[in-house]
């Protein structure tokens, strides 16, 4: 044989080597492309997708070789962001090629370096619409994909190895821009609310059962009979109208919730969507009444069934018809571990009769005695829109929790319902015939194969809230109707639609409805059937997909392998929820209306709702083209800075921004429009970056760099008076705010605006703040404020601003007066300390206490004075003028206020002759300018009896609070605080005529001082912590860490004026506002108060006004104002202030027998170390005075108070902190005893009884029980002994809740865990461990009483009266699902809203 040329051999070894080098030849030429590619320069693109608000901040980054075309380019672009390609544009971004604007083609062939792309740089780009018209997403055809793909249409991912939830559910990828376009199955989609997929499932699945579709639709809306937005069906109406024509990819349903009368809180609600489905029903079908759609929703979904029982000895039948909307079909019979396989199964189930014999024999009228009898159902008539909810949702009485079954349950796809039909035997005569007495009922089967009553009496029960309706309705007869037999013909005619033809009852299934998740929560989603194209579409909230019937398979629940009883818990919990099948007949089965099919209203409602959507569309086209920016405007008369947002388009010009901005802050009437000028700020440095001259016709798309949805920078509206001309500010410079100081003043100027450069000099800025400020530059000091208080004097000339460490934004002091204050090192100069000062002064409210200090001051002052009413004659006496006349409140301040300088001064010049180391201390008044120093030695002697006056007026008050006895005995120090402590006299001035009338103390009072803020030496090492028992913060040292003393360093500024509230927060009182260095501390603060309060310092109090208006007392002495900060509000109450150790304490009655248990008495103080007795002894007078209580010590007890729970009784001996623990704003019970106190140990438990009385429905008074251990067979003998019940019949429960425990009479009997089985009383479920318990106890042999209908519900009103007032009312369930409820007039009724 020749092989012939294409045949011919070729040798293996030929063969081998010539396949090698062909496969070297290609790996050569790939590494040439690579080694070319390489050296070939790449271009850098990021692309911002402006399409929308959702993605402007993405950036897409493609990296490509510079000889790609830009056709590639696109097609880069598409896939990255899941366009479709030649639906969007790309053009030029806010990068180097601004100037070309114009779009880049996507046909074109040109390479990206002929485009003008730059290699090595960033290229900008900018994805925008194409035409107007948003990208469409790029979505694959499910016709192509495997099943793994389906799985991402049909339902949600959840999380791995987590179980599926609705916070579990995973959506696919989706924007904003995707809902803008339709899905290319041609259906809408519908937005999740938050947790409405229940709602988005049913409504999807009415919307593709053409039948209602069509009804719908041949409703007209009356507008004039009812308000649209509260109309149900013209809701319903108009979203099927959008689900039909909308260009959307998803519509919004919260039109149609808010005519269910919900709010937004009912979207966090998820319901059960077969609860929805019949609530929804009957809300139309009362919507519907008197109209062509009255009876839609029984034609479409309503069957028959009859109940029965059949006696089995006589044959005869009981039954009535019942009607339903959907059929449940249980999952798993009852107390099995298995599930039926399939639907049939189920439904043979559902008629399954069951066998009533034994105890649970069936009473037969006929043969008058109980009787085997055969229960069950048939279905008489089935709907023409089928119904099955598969019961997945169960109760666990193990674990006692609800759970899901995912056991499998397959379903056909067509389903034969004629063997459901009677499948009674029918061989007895007896039973062959029966009348349809009974009355029809609408509703739905339940799980216990029984039909409830539908009656309209409980429409709210059922979820519709009927305020207004009326009408006729139907009545049901509840019980089985026992009749007699009749003739067979009246059988056939009530079953003569099961004669027809073979296939009348054949059904298609159209409408599976899905859960994913567990009984806690889940997600809703559907699969349909289009009777247009017989394609099932997946329809899961936003995303509407195509897919198979492999994937409707996947619903049928279940798992792979077989694991016994618990296949459910590992089976996917995914799977079908509720079932809708369509009957197939020819005659009824309708199609979809077309479009010139609509009625004219419809077609009305489409033109109108396209109009809406055209308009939305130009709206959102708009706010894409709209920069929104901070606008910020310094108002040129009232000097506040206001702030809004500056909305403009971005092709209008600066000129017609300024005129925006111009108008919106207001300023018509205050300055002219050419007086205004946009420029660039930096809010946060309070920076001006740039001003824009020249540039008043340029868009302001272009100056403010494209459309953002956040900018890096703000707009500042800047004015100028007429006879002042704008500054230019350039890119590069930093802003100077210059505050010129007056150190003759004391003063701090407002700041002048300076701009200046980084690579300036000091020098050169000298020069420059002297042009501005008119300041000799030669002897000008500048101090840098770099950060809060770090304060940097500028003393090298050359030296640059930035070496100095300028920022953007600064803020220099500068002063220029010739004197001797610049010699002195800076940190202990006048202008730091004014600086200093300047920096930590704040501005507070001090709202003063209505109340006249006159009696008060009277009392706290001289209450201990021995009745010495001589002194006080003469002070009342030196007070008054010569002509007998008292003086002016401003004049006895202020000759009491010089007493005390001078007195300080005559102090510290004793001071200095007797005392060496008081001599480096400085006297707290030297830099006040004062008369006082020329004053002769007869001030000094009149100061001196007033501040023996004060000393013995009230000894014990000094001596205790201020010093101690050495410090009595000694010589008076010059400190602040000492000196402080002296002006207290003010009130003893002040308050001499106590009869007269209030005297306005703070009008026309300036108290201006600076003194030292710590202590001097001589009191050093003494802690001031009279507020509270806890340890002080450390703020007491009086050096620094350098061993400096603190009133060397710094001074405490303190100044107060009369002020006048506004209307609304306070006005009519007395106001003070004050300014203070935050540095001082609290103890100091209240001393200068003293004055303006009229009262000691230790007699009243400081609450801290917080922003809601609530007020908290400052009580730690030593601590500063650190904390309080600008325009703070103070209110100052009268009552004594706390002492070290000493706590404010509650005092609340306990009334165990009253409405209110618990009634506030009083405020009193316990001191740390005071034993039970003596608080006592302190409370017997306050209480007699304040609260018209008159006890005697041994008649009351006090006890612990937690919350409204009475609890541990406090002895007599015990001691506080030591055996009580005690704390601030610490609360106790007052208890009124009526006989002597029991409770003598620690080791006794007193308990609260309260005796139950079954038979009389009622509750007896509480009684108190001291046991002497936790025995549970002493608390019964103690309760036989009180009630003489036999301690073989007494039964107890422990009272739930918060004290007294209160629960309905009709519940305590069988709610309560009575009788427990414990032997004492500290062991569950009793865990009785400290007093103040409640028991309930009762006599169980005594019997429950009868009670009527009538008296039960009294009864009830009086019980829920009574729970209500008490506010007890408390609930041990677990918390209850909100009952799904849609409103028929719009909007819930507040009785409904409580129920």
């Amino acid at each position: 044989m020749v092989p012939g040329e294409e045949n011919q051999l070729v040798p293996k070894e030929d063969v081998f080597w010539r396949c090698r080098q062909n496969i070297f030849d290609e790996m050569k030429k790939k590494f040439l492309q690579i080694e070319n590619a390489a050296e070939e320069p790449r271009v850098l693109c990021i692309i911002q997708d402006t399409t929308n608000s959702k993605t402007v901040n993405e950036r897409i980054t493609v990296n490509l070789p510079a000889s790609t075309p830009v056709r590639k380019l696109f097609e880069d672009v598409a896939n990255k962001v899941g366009y479709i390609n030649g639906t969007f544009d790309l053009t030029w971004g806010n990068g180097i090629n601004t100037a070309d604007l114009a779009p880049l083609d996507h046909t074109s062939d040109k390479s990206l370096l002929d485009a003008n792309f730059e290699p090595g740089k960033k290229n900008f780009l900018h994805l925008t619409d194409k035409d107007g018209e948003q990208p469409q997403m790029l979505l694959d055809d499910s016709s192509h994909v495997d099943d793994s793909v389906h799985d991402r249409f049909i339902g949600p991912l959840p999380r791995e190895g987590s179980v599926a939830s609705t916070s579990d559910y995973v959506s696919q990828s989706y924007s904003y821009s995707s809902i803008l376009n339709k899905s290319e199955t041609g259906y809408v989609g519908l937005v999740n609310q938050a947790m409405t997929c229940y709602l988005n499932s049913l409504l999807q699945t009415l919307f593709m059962t053409p039948e209602f579709r069509n009804a719908l639709y041949k409703w007209e809306f009356e507008e004039s009979e009812e308000d649209p937005v509260t109309s149900i069906p013209y809701q319903l109406q108009r979203l099927f109208v959008l689900l039909q024509t909308s260009k959307k990819r998803a519509i919004e349903t919260t039109d149609v919730t808010r005519s269910f009368g919900w709010d937004s809180s009912e979207a966090w609600q998820q319901h059960d969507v077969q609860e929805l489905c019949r609530v929804m029903f009957d809300a139309l079908e009362q919507k519907w009444k008197q109209t062509e759609q009255a009876d839609l929703i029984n034609e479409l979904y309503q069957g028959k069934l009859k109940d029965y029982v059949r006696c089995l000895e006589c044959g005869y039948e009981g039954w009535r018809i019942d009607t339903y909307l959907d059929i449940p079909l249980v999952i798993r019979p009852y107390g099995s571990s298995q599930a039926f396989a399939s639907v049939e199964e189920a439904l043979h189930a559902f008629i399954q009769p069951e066998i009533l014999d034994g105890p649970n024999q069936y009473f037969c009228e006929r043969c008058k005695k109980k009787c085997d009898a055969r229960k069950g159902l048939r279905f008489l008539h089935f709907p023409y829109l089928l119904t099955l909810q598969l019961k997945r949702f169960d109760f666990d009485y193990t674990t006692m929790h609800r759970i899901k079954l995912n056991d499998r349950m397959s379903f056909p796809e067509e389903l034969d319902m004629s063997t459901f039909i009677d499948i009674e035997d029918e061989k007895s005569p007896q039973t062959e015939s029966c009348t349809d007495s009974g009355a029809e009922n609408e509703g739905s089967c339940h799980s216990d194969q029984m039909s409830n009553d539908f009656s309209t009496d409980d429409a709210v029960d059922e979820g519709i809230c009927l305020e207004s309706s009326t009408g006729s309705e139907k009545i049901s007869k509840p019980g089985l109707e026992k009749v007699e037999m009749a003739e067979t013909d009246q059988r056939k005619d009530s079953i003569q639609f099961q004669l027809g033809e073979p296939n009348s009852l054949m059904y298609e299934l159209f409408s599976v409805m899905v859960h994913s998740g567990s009984a806690a929560g889940g997600h809703y989603y559907a699969c349909i059937k289009s009777f247009s194209d017989d394609q099932w579409y997946s329809f899961n909230d936003q995303h509407v997909s195509r897919i198979t019937q492999e994937d409707i398979k996947k619903t049928h629940g279940g798992s792979s392998g077989s694991r016994g009883y618990y296949s459910s818990a590992f089976a996917s919990s995914t799977n079908a929820y509720m079932l809708i099948y369509r009957l197939k007949d020819p005659t009824r089965n309708a199609k979809f209306l077309e479009v010139d099919e609509y009625p004219e209203h419809i077609k009305n409602l489409v033109q109108k709702e396209r109009e809406l959507e055209e308009q939305e569309k130009r709206q959102r086209e708009i706010e894409r083209n709209t920069c929104k920016i901070k606008l910020f405007c310094l108002h040129p008369v009232k000097q506040v800075m206001m702030e809004n947002k500056l909305e403009v388009h971005k092709d209008k010009t600066l000129k017609e921004a300024v005129e925006m901005a111009y108008k919106m802050m207001d300023l018509e009437d205050v300055i002219p429009l050419d007086c205004c000028r946009l420029v660039k700020y930096d809010e946060f440095h309070d920076y001006l970056e740039r001003s824009y001259e020249g540039e008043e016709d340029t868009p302001m798309g272009l100056l403010l760099g494209g459309v953002k949805s956040t900018y890096m920078f703000d707009l500042l509206l800047e004015t100028r008076k007429p006879d002042q001309i704008f500054q230019s500010y350039k890119p590069g410079e930093v802003m100077v705010k210059v505050h010129v100081v007056d150190l003759k003043a004391e003063t701090v100027a407002a700041p002048v605006t300076v701009r200046a450069y980084l690579n300036q000099t000091v020098l050169e800025f000298k020069q420059l703040i002297s042009k501005a400020t008119h300041l000799p530059a030669e002897p000008m000091r500048i101090v840098l404020e770099r950060c809060y208080n770090d304060l940097r004097l500028l003393s090298m000339p050359s030296k640059t601003l930035k070496a100095e460490g300028f920022f953007r934004s600064n803020k220099v002091f500068v002063e220029s007066s010739e004197t001797v204050d610049h010699q002195a090192a800076f940190t202990d100069s006048h202008l730091w300390k004014l600086l200093d000062r300047h920096a930590n002064t704040i501005r507070l409210f001090v709202l003063l206490p209505e109340q006249s200090p006159g009696s008060y001051s009277k009392r706290t002052a001289y209450q201990k004075a021995g009745g010495d009413s001589g002194n006080v004659d003469d002070d009342c006496e030196r007070a008054k003028g010569p002509a007998g006349s008292l003086k002016s409140v401003d004049a006895i301040l202020e000759e009491s206020t010089e007493k005390l300088k001078s007195l300080s001064l005559q102090q510290q010049q004793d001071g200095d002759n007797g005392d060496s180391s008081k001599s480096t201390e400085t006297s707290d008044f030297e830099n006040i300018e004062s008369p006082l120093n020329e004053r002769g030695s007869s001030t000094s002697v009149d100061n001196r009896e007033l501040e023996q006056h004060i000393q013995t007026s009230d000894p014990e008050n000094f001596q205790s609070e201020e010093r101690s006895d050495s410090d009595v005995n000694n010589d008076r120090s010059t400190s602040s605080v000492d000196s402080d402590i002296l002006s207290s006299s003010h009130s003893s001035d002040t308050l001499c005529n106590a009869d007269s009338a209030q005297i306005p103390l703070a009008n026309g009072l300036d108290s201006h001082s600076i003194t030292s803020s710590r202590r001097t030496k001589a009191n050093e090492g003494k802690k001031e912590t009279w507020d509270t028992a806890e340890e002080d913060s450390g703020t007491d040292s009086e050096y620094d860490e350098s061993g400096k003393s603190r009133g060397e360093m710094q001074y405490m500024y303190f100044k107060a004026d009369p002020y006048t509230a506004d209307e609304g927060s306070g006005e009519g009182h007395k106001w003070l506002m004050v300014h203070v260095d935050k540095r001082i501390t609290l103890a100091a603060f209240k001393q200068h108060l003293e004055p303006f309060v009229g009262v000691l310092s230790s007699h009243f109090k400081v609450f801290r006004v917080y922003t809601s208006n609530q007020e908290f007392e400052t009580v730690r002495l030593n601590e500063t104002l650190s904390s309080f900060s600008d325009d703070n509000k103070i209110t100052i109450r009268l009552g004594r202030a706390l002492k070290k150790g000493e706590y404010r304490v509650k005092v609340c009655q306990l009334l165990v027998n009253e409405q209110e248990p618990c009634k506030f008495l009083l405020d009193a103080v316990f001191a740390k170390g005071m034993t039970v007795r003596q608080s006592k002894e302190e409370l017997i007078p306050q209480l007699r005075e304040q609260c018209g209580l008159d006890l005697s010590i041994d008649r009351f007890r006090l006890r612990k108070k937690t919350w409204k729970n009475p609890g541990t009784v406090f002895l007599d001996y015990h001691i506080y902190e030591e055996d009580i623990n005690i704390s601030s704003n610490w609360e106790v019970f007052l208890e009124v005893l009526d006989g002597v106190e029991k409770m003598k140990s620690m080791s006794q438990l007193a308990i609260l009884t309260r005796r139950w009385r079954p038979s009389e429905m009622k509750l007896d008074p509480f009684q108190e029980l001291v046991l002497e251990s936790n025995s549970v067979d002493e608390l019964r003998e103690k309760l036989s002994e009180i009630s003489g019940i036999p301690l073989e019949d007494i039964e107890f429960a422990k009272g739930r809740g918060t004290f007294p425990c209160d629960i309905s009479v009709l519940d305590i009997h069988q709610d309560l865990d009575w009788n427990p089985k414990v032997s004492t009383l500290n062991v569950w479920p009793l865990y009785i461990c400290d007093d103040g318990a409640v028991i309930f106890y009762r006599d169980r042999t005594e019997e429950v009483m009868e009670l009527t209908d009538e008296q039960r519900n009294e009864l009830m009103k009086k019980e829920s009266s009574r729970l209500q007032k008490t506010g007890h009312r408390v609930t041990y369930s677990p918390r209850k699902e909100k009952a799904l409820k849609i409103y028929l007039d719009g909007a819930p009724n507040k009785d409904v809203a409580q129920d």
